[in-house]
């Protein structure tokens, strides 16, 4: 049964089971309703707020169903509101490697989660010390693109930055080199707060290093400088074409991971255009895929897995 053991299957489902029964619909934003008769969410919400269908949802509390994707499961985890300890209890028993604090499957952090949910009129988004985008609200995609289809070392924009000219499209040239110091100093900035001998920190850093001249040339001048709490942005829309905005950043306590959201500069026309967002819908990026295993499962686009 795609690796996994009947026993193994049972808990899962089990376990999905117990951690949908203790939330209460109002700790994810949903309305009580005078009709609810299970105490916890609903089989069809968790499916709504993980991004996968109803009847696989139902599958997997059945203790049935093919083996869910790491994607499908890091979406369970945000859906369900699971604490660390219980994010890696669920991969374990689903026969996944538990992702790496810090990377591209990182469990985000509960408050983050929640803060991002409540900002519905805002773009904003959670990503990681290495710009791996974890999650994202759908203004966030409308205004940044898609970037839940990105795998491997491209899942960080830092990484696409110094190696893919179209990654550099949402800014104007004219910011272009101001953006590769930041994003080189912000990066040194992260490994140095990371433990020395970090895998992944390590490895963008030396592929960087032989791919990019531009990049090693910057990495030279060891200029360092953790990303501002606030930091103002010029971004090119495709259809609103340019837009002026203040990205502001709440950090995790190891700095590991971060919420941006997206405000309007003063003294510009960028409040119309970002209330415009919702109705020109999600800009394209440089073609995303998304692996079968996700499709299969129907994990929603907009959530890292």
């Amino acid at each position: 049964m795609d690796g996994m053991s009947a026993v193994k299957y049972a808990e899962l489902g089990a376990f999905l089971r117990s951690r949908r029964e203790r939330i209460r619909p109002a700790d994810v934003g949903l309305p009580a309703g005078p009709r609810r008769r299970v105490p916890g969410l609903r089989r069809e919400e968790v499916a709504h707020l993980a991004g996968a269908s109803v009847d696989y949802y139902n599958e997997l509390e059945r203790g049935a169903g093919s083996q869910p994707s790491e994607q499908m499961l890091a979406a369970l985890a945000r859906a369900l509101r699971l604490s660390g300890d219980e994010r890696d209890y669920l991969y374990r028993i689903a026969d996944r490697p538990v992702p790496v604090q810090g990377g591209a499957a990182s469990h985000v952090h509960p408050g983050m989660l929640d803060l991002l949910g409540r900002l519905d009129s805002t773009p904003a988004q959670v990503i990681t010390d290495l710009h791996v985008t974890l999650v994202q609200n759908p203004l966030a995609v409308a205004l940044l693109g898609d970037h839940s289809g990105f795998r491997g070392p491209r899942a960080s924009l830092v990484h696409r930055w110094f190696t893919e000219p179209d990654a550099r499209r949402l800014y104007p040239e004219d910011d272009h080199e101001e953006k590769s110091r930041s994003f080189v100093a912000d990066l040194r900035a992260a490994a140095g707060r990371r433990d020395a001998d970090d895998a992944e920190v390590g490895s963008m850093i030396r592929t960087l290093l032989r791919v990019s001249p531009e990049f090693a040339a910057l990495w030279a001048d060891h200029d360092v400088a953790f990303r501002r709490r606030e930091d103002r942005k010029r971004l090119v829309h495709p259809t609103l074409g340019l837009i002026e905005v203040n990205c502001l950043h709440l950090f995790s306590e190891d700095g590991r991971q971060r919420l941006l959201w997206f405000t309007p500069a003063v003294g510009t026309d960028s409040a119309g255009l970002l209330e415009l967002l919702s109705v020109v819908g999600t800009q394209e990026v440089v073609e995303p895929t998304v692996s079968a295993a996700t499709r299969t499962a129907g994990t929603s686009p907009r959530r890292r897995g």
